[in-house]
């Protein structure tokens, strides 16, 4: 079988391990605009883990704690690996925090977090499957119950 490689980053971050289902979400998430950044989304890749998997390689771009914490709650299973000079620097795990602050919106449209100034909160209840808890109206949501902010 004929295989094709992908060149590595000098520096940035590979997001890999995705479930593919949910890869075009997480390069939402990762707003990738710049013009001149390398970047590669691959989905439907054979992985011994996930059976089919999803990877996006972003040059240029180091992902911040919000944009890992938006991901885990999309992809539970993701792995994140920062690149500097051609090297794995870091390497790491999502993980779902237990509290979610100004990342998801609350799907209760008479939510007081909704309708003042005030930054969303959600308790995580469970990690996988996701469940959280409004902090304010104590509405229970589910994975596909999320809007990201």
């Amino acid at each position: 079988m004929k295989q094709l490689d992908v060149s590595a980053i000098k520096d940035g971050s590979v997001i890999d391990h995705i479930d593919s289902k949910s890869t075009l979400k997480v390069a939402d998430i990762l707003n990738i605009q710049n013009e001149e950044q390398m970047v590669l989304v691959g989905i439907n890749l054979t992985s011994k883990f996930l059976g089919k998997k999803g990877i996006i390689k972003i040059g240029g771009k180091i992902i911040d704690q919000k944009e890992v914490n938006k991901i885990a709650l999309i992809a539970p299973d993701a792995t994140v690996n920062i690149i500097k000079d051609y090297e794995v620097v870091k390497k790491f795990k999502v993980a779902v925090p237990d509290v979610i602050e100004g990342i998801v919106k609350c799907f209760n449209p008479n939510c007081v977090s909704n309708h003042h100034k005030i930054t969303p909160k959600l308790h995580v209840i469970n990690k996988n499957p996701i469940k959280l808890q409004c902090h304010y109206c104590e509405r229970i949501m589910n994975s596909k119950d999320i809007l990201l902010i």
